[in-house]
């Protein structure tokens, strides 16, 4: 019940974000926040996270697409009383189809989150992230255990 909705709430908090951030700093402007350790930095990622595979664009467009109807058979698949799985595999399509947004659009990917240990990522990153982290969690969570065969 809860799937669709929050995957599109994640999409659209995703994209008015980039959209402040391409309408606020300049490509390549950084706004401090947290001193040196987090700012805000206008990106274009035209490759995967971590700025992995540059320049795959149309390539990772596909894979982007994929994604998606993978996680979308999941949903399907699995009941809904896995709340902890819908709800990752709901955080993971709301952030892939931000990014896909991002490359069918505008070609590249607008980064913004800046932590200086790490390469810059956006909202969309997180919420794949988290709901990948979450679907682990819920496998480790319902496998069998040793004995339980």
């Amino acid at each position: 019940m809860f799937f669709y909705p929050l995957a599109l709430l994640i999409l659209l908090i995703d994209q008015y974000l980039k959209h402040l951030v391409t309408k606020s700093i300049p490509f390549g402007g950084v706004i401090p926040l947290l001193g040196n350790f987090l700012k805000l930095n206008y990106v274009r990622n035209t490759g995967a996270a971590f700025s992995l595979f540059i320049g795959f664009s149309p390539y990772l467009a596909v894979i982007g697409f994929l994604v998606v109807i993978v996680v979308i058979y999941l949903h399907y698949r699995f009941p809904p009383k896995n709340f902890l799985l819908q709800f990752g595999l709901a955080c993971l399509l709301g952030g892939s189809v931000g990014n896909l947004a991002d490359r069918l659009t505008r070609g590249y990917v607008v980064d913004y989150l800046d932590i200086t240990i790490l390469p810059v990522f956006n909202f969309a990153d997180i919420m794949i992230n988290f709901g990948v982290i979450l679907i682990m969690f819920y496998l480790v969570a319902s496998s069998p255990k040793k004995g339980d065969v």
